[in-house]
């Protein structure tokens, strides 16, 4: 099977994750990266050890590039994904896919249009704890579902968003706990939970000197019935473990780290423990977030391209977790409940 070619957009730290997995992957080779930033030709070249292009058009006309791995400014992954699709290749985007749903659902049309898959990382949903939990909730073993609670309370230092002056910016980070940090725990929540009807939330940013908030609230109405909070924060010393809570009429399960706190569900024994090492949270530090769940994206991406499927999050499932966040930064500005 000939292997497949893959270009990255960016040189930023989680080009890093990336660099990882394609050396891990046997169908899968990087062949190249694009930068807007000259200086950092250079650099990243000795430090992912791959060809680094500044020239967008040479980048995507590379002949052996099969499939583009956007991973710069989240407000620019949309044109980025449009430019990739128009040139026939596939489409692998960071979280989240675009900072609005209006710029997903151009994305979206470009890749349909052009024949080519498109995926968004969303790598929670891999972690076996995670995925033993979906197992029970969807096959209703925990019955009529009831509450669901994501609680992303998080630390970010001055530095983190000094570094990098993109971040906690609307244009370029769509805001900035919730939709940078808080987006993954909140797709799982949204995955577990089901469709949302309507939202009520609150926005401040009370510590840092961002445009995006550093502490914010929500309230969310599924269609189901159930009812459901986000708690999600970059300014909450010194920063805890994400958490998730499902409560259901059989039952409830409560994960925090990205690993199985409580279970209580009745008739339904926990699942086993891993031998494997536990799940890293970023609560206070994004690097210590390993890159075991992006390799099985990526090689999910590489088969679902093999076998012309969608992968395990395309465009409509990435386009989620955006529609809910925006509505709720809509609904701290008007002081008012938004429906979706």
């Amino acid at each position: 099977m000939a292997t497949l070619g893959v270009g990255v957009i960016g040189t930023g730290s989680i080009v890093n994750t990336y660099v990882k997995c394609l050396a891990e992957l046997e169908d899968a080779e990087l062949i190249a990266l694009y930068t807007t930033t000259p200086s950092r030709v250079i650099v990243a070249k000795n430090l992912f050890g791959a060809p680094v292009l500044t020239e967008l058009e040479e980048f995507l006309n590379h002949p052996e590039i099969d499939l583009v791995c956007v991973c710069n400014e989240s407000g620019l992954h949309g044109n980025a994904a449009i430019r990739a699709a128009q040139s026939g290749k596939h489409v692998l985007s960071e979280k989240p896919l675009e900072v609005t749903t209006e710029k997903i659902d151009a994305v979206i049309k470009a890749c349909k249009e052009k024949g080519v898959v498109l995926g968004c990382v969303l790598q929670n949903r891999c972690a076996a704890a995670y995925r033993a939990v979906e197992a029970v909730v969807k096959n209703g073993l925990l019955g009529k579902l009831l509450l669901g609670n994501a609680h992303i309370n998080w630390y970010r230092s001055e530095a983190y968003y000094a570094k990098n002056p993109w971040r906690g910016t609307k244009k370029y980070d769509g805001g900035a706990a919730l939709m940078n940090q808080g987006i993954h725990t909140i797709d799982l929540l949204l995955n577990l939970m089901g469709e949302v009807t309507s939202v009520f939330g609150d926005m401040k940013t009370l510590v840092h000197d961002i445009e995006g908030e550093d502490v914010g609230t929500g309230i969310l109405n599924f269609k189901n019935g159930a009812i459901g909070t986000i708690t999600a924060g970059t300014a909450l010393f010194p920063g805890y473990p994400e958490r998730l809570e499902i409560y259901g009429e059989k039952g409830s399960i409560l994960m925090e780290g990205g690993n199985i706190k409580e279970w209580n569900v009745q008739g339904v024994s926990a699942p086993q423990p891993s031998n494997k090492r536990k799940n890293a949270s970023g609560a206070a530090d994004p690097a210590a977030i390993g890159h075991r769940n992006h390799k099985i994206v990526l090689k999910d991406m590489i088969d679902a391209i093999r076998e012309k499927r969608a992968p395990m999050v395309d465009g409509i499932e990435a386009r989620k977790a955006v529609a809910v966040i925006t509505a709720l930064y809509r609904s701290s500005e008007k002081e008012q409940l938004i429906f979706l």
